[in-house]
C-alpha cells in the first residue's frame, strides 16, 4: 500500500513515528508538504502537483495539518479525496474540528457534556457574560488559539472583564467558559482511532499554571478510564466525523466534560507516558479500512 503523510516535517516525532509504524508493515511511505502541493483544478482529472511533478496515486493519506495552515492544508486534502485516495480524516471533519465554537455547537446538539460557555460579538454587559458561565474564575479562550496558546484564566471578575475588554479591543473572537474547579488543573487526553480509545493519559498542569498541555510544562502519566469517559470520547470523535483523534476531558463533578477535539493529536507524550504503540494502531487501521473511493463526502461540502 501506498501511503502519504501531510506533514510539513518528516523529523517531527508524529510523522516519524507513521513512517515507522508503515514501512515496519511493509507499506511505501511519502511525506507530502501541503504548502508545496499545487492544486489543479481545471482539468477534468483532479490531479495534485508537488513542487512542480504531478504527484502519483496514493491509497491513502494521513493528514498532519498544523492550525496556522488549515485553510490551505484542508483544501490538499479535499483534492486527494476528489481523486478517490482514501483520508483516514476527511478535510470536512478537520476543517469541523478546528471550528471551536461550531465543534462545541455541534457536541452541545448532541448531548455530549461541556462546560458552560458564552459566545458574544461585543457583549453589552460583560458582567452578566461571566455570570452566566458560574462567575469567576472563568476561562477565556481565543477561537484561533492552540496547544494552550490565547488561553487564559480570569481568576476575578475584574480580571475577567479586563481580559475580555482587551480581546474584543483587538477584534478577537473568544470563548468565555466555566472553569471546573474540582478538575485539579488536571484533564485527561483520550486518543481516539475508529470506534475505540486506544490509549488514555491525564496530563497535569505545572504549579503556578492551570493549562496542562505538555507545551506548556504539563506532565503526563498514564489513567484508567470510566465507562462513561470512554463513551464520552468515543461519541465526540464520531460527531466531528474523525477516525484518529485526541479527545480532552475534565473530570467534572457532573461527569465528564469535553474541551476538545484534536484532529492531528501528537503521539509522542501519549505513547511516552502509556508505552503503547499508537503510530502502529494508526496504520492497523487505515490497512482495515483504506478503499478507493471509501471518504463520505468524497470532496464535497
Amino acid at each position: 500500500m501506498k501511503i502519504g503523510i501531510i506533514s510539513r516535517n518528516k523529523k517531527l516525532y508524529s510523522t516519524r513515528r507513521l513512517i515507522e509504524a508503515a514501512e515496519k508493515s511493509g507499506h511505501e511511505v511519502r511525506v507530502i508538504d501541503a504548502l508545496h502541493c499545487d492544486i489543479d483544478i481545471a482539468s477534468s482529472a483532479p490531479a495534485i502537483r508537488y513542487k512542480g511533478d504531478t504527484l502519483e496515486y496514493f491509497d491513502a493519506i494521513i493528514p498532519r495539518i498544523g492550525a496556522s495552515i488549515s485553510f490551505y492544508g484542508t483544501s490538499v486534502v479535499r483534492q486527494f479525496e476528489m481523486m478517490g485516495t482514501y483520508s483516514i480524516n476527511e478535510s470536512v471533519a478537520i476543517s469541523r474540528s478546528r471550528d471551536k465554537l461550531r465543534s462545541l455547537q455541534l457536541l452541545s446538539r448532541k448531548g455530549i457534556g461541556l462546560p458552560r460557555t458564552q459566545f458574544a460579538h461585543s457583549s453589552d454587559n460583560i458582567k452578566k457574560l461571566i455570570e452566566t458561565v458560574g462567575g469567576a474564575p472563568v476561562v477565556i479562550k481565543l477561537l484561533e488559539g492552540t496547544q494552550g496558546i490565547g488561553v487564559v484564566l480570569g481568576e476575578t471578575a475584574k480580571a475577567a472583564e479586563s481580559i475580555i475588554e482587551a480581546f474584543r479591543g483587538l477584534n478577537a473572537n473568544i470563548l468565555v467558559q466555566q472553569y471546573v474547579k474540582e478538575a485539579g488543573g488536571a484533564d485527561i487526553r483520550c486518543l481516539v482511532v475508529g470506534d475505540k480509545v486506544v490509549a488514555a493519559m491525564k496530563r497535569q498542569a505545572q504549579e503556578g499554571e492551570f493549562r496542562s498541555n505538555l507545551h506548556r510544562g504539563g506532565s503526563a502519566q498514564i489513567v484508567k478510564l470510566t465507562k462513561q469517559e470512554r463513551e464520552t470520547a468515543v461519541k465526540a470523535a464520531n460527531i466531528m466525523g474523525l477516525n484518529l483523534c485526541g479527545v480532552d476531558l475534565l473530570r467534572s463533578s457532573n461527569g465528564p466534560v469535553v474541551m476538545e477535539v484534536n484532529s492531528s493529536p501528537g503521539l509522542e507524550g501519549i505513547e511516552t507516558a502509556t508505552d503503547k504503540d499508537v503510530a502502529g494502531m494508526v496504520i492497523d487501521f487505515i490497512e482495515k479500512n483504506a478503499k478507493p473511493h471509501k471518504n463520505r463526502t468524497q470532496g464535497k461540502g
